[in-house]
């Protein structure tokens, strides 16, 4: 069922009655994770996390976005603001969360920050808008006004309500993020949102259109808290920020620490480089590049990337032979405790552009060539229920080398 954010111009009418009353244990809101609360006297600070709003699912019901693990690790309290979509408008709800930001306050918080997506991001800039007590928002894909496909004439509002949000803030430092392919994006908010922060007196940082993470859903994935959880955390957690932090992970540029790799891949004996050729005609155009000299200096072809979970992923072809493929294929840690990182010796074959491996009882992995040398990769597990997608760019194994050695 799709999923879709649009409210209309109604969103904005005061005759809205609120509907929701949900109550948790501290001022109105649920926690966020399975976790005790810290508390005013004893928490770095709280988070509060504002959800979107669906046409035909409640949102209340909605993961977590995993980014907010980072607070939660770091001794922040996180919690949520769960609202029924029905009576759920910008000024309703709006109203409502400031009336427990002033609770939040009155308990002792010293440092109050709203998070929210979609809808919700509005919703937070539209608090931190009234309420002095706002010290900071992060805002993703904010967005209230429907898609372009399914609600074109007030689409563009997406950008024309924004602005004035971030033209009257109060006090609180804003963090923004704009993602490629939103189709609630109507373009340009990026650049028109940091002039507009860059002339006023509070910290801001605007990442606009990052790289590996595009739709609307972006920050929901275990990629984005990889590239940008902690520098989220150090964002809101900067209290004498003026002017823009830059956001640029290097998360997902290379290979980091964490993936783990067989040592005879990190540090190959001399050995034969060329790789058996395919007997007869033609060569298939995968066995045709992995069989070409040059490459590393450890003689293997290898290339590297990371799936939409977070979880870096490496090929690293060890020889082919007639259709036959040799390989390493590593993964790194899942952002779950349940996810170690880790890596197998895998044999598959050469189908025209592709390497398949489709042993008994493991994943089936797939690897298509790419035009520019990359592979694009598909993953399906075991009983074949789930499938992952990502794309590899070519790597020189020698960056192991001289990180594993500094390490």
């Amino acid at each position: 069922m799709r999923r879709c954010f649009a409210v209309g111009v109604w969103a904005l009418v005061l005759n809205f009655v609120f509907l929701i009353n949900v109550r948790a244990e501290t001022s109105g809101f649920d926690a966020a994770f399975n976790q005790q609360l810290l508390g005013p006297e004893r928490a770095m600070g709280v988070v509060v996390w504002n959800h979107g709003r669906s046409i035909n699912v409640e949102d209340a019901e909605s993961p977590t976005p995993p980014y907010l693990r980072t607070f939660r690790d770091s001794g922040w309290d996180v919690l949520r603001f769960n609202r029924i979509r029905d009576g759920d408008t910008l000024n309703a709800s709006t109203r409502r969360l400031i009336e427990q930001v002033v609770q939040l306050k009155h308990k002792g918080y010293q440092r109050i920050v709203l998070a929210g997506q979609s809808f919700g991001a509005f919703l937070a800039l539209m608090a931190a808008d009234t309420s002095q007590d706002v010290d900071a928002v992060v805002a993703t894909s904010p967005a209230a006004f429907g898609s372009f496909d399914e609600f074109y004439e007030t689409w563009r509002l997406n950008a024309t309500r924004l602005y004035p949000l971030l033209e009257r803030i109060k006090r609180a430092r804003v963090m923004l993020f704009f993602f490629h392919g939103d189709d609630f994006d109507p373009g340009g908010r990026g650049e028109r949102a940091r002039t507009i922060l860059s002339a006023r007196q509070i910290g801001f940082s605007v990442v606009d259109q990052p790289a590996f993470l595009s739709g609307h859903w972006a920050s929901s994935s275990g990629l984005f808290l990889r590239r940008f959880g902690n520098c989220i955390r150090d964002f809101v957690a900067d209290d004498k920020l003026e002017g823009e932090r830059i956001c640029e992970p290097e998360w997902g540029e290379a290979p980091s620490a964490e993936l783990r790799l067989p040592d005879d891949l990190l540090h190959p004996r001399p050995a034969n480089h060329g790789a058996a050729s395919a007997s007869g005609g033609s060569a298939p155009a995968a066995i045709a590049t992995v069989s070409a000299s040059g490459g590393s200096k450890s003689g293997r072809q290898s290339w590297y990337g990371f799936y939409p979970n977070g979880r870096e992923v490496l090929l690293a072809v060890e020889g082919v032979h007639g259709t036959d493929i040799d390989a390493v294929y590593a993964i790194g840690p899942g952002i779950d405790e349940n996810e170690p990182a880790e890596w197998r010796h895998r044999k598959g074959h050469l189908v025209d552009d592709e390497f398949v491996f489709d042993e008994q009882g493991e994943s089936t992995l797939r690897f298509r060539l790419r035009a520019e040398g990359g592979l694009s990769a598909t993953w399906t597990s075991p009983d074949g229920k789930s499938s992952m997608e990502a794309g590899l760019r070519r790597l020189d194994l020698q960056h192991f080398l001289r990180h594993a050695d500094a390490r």
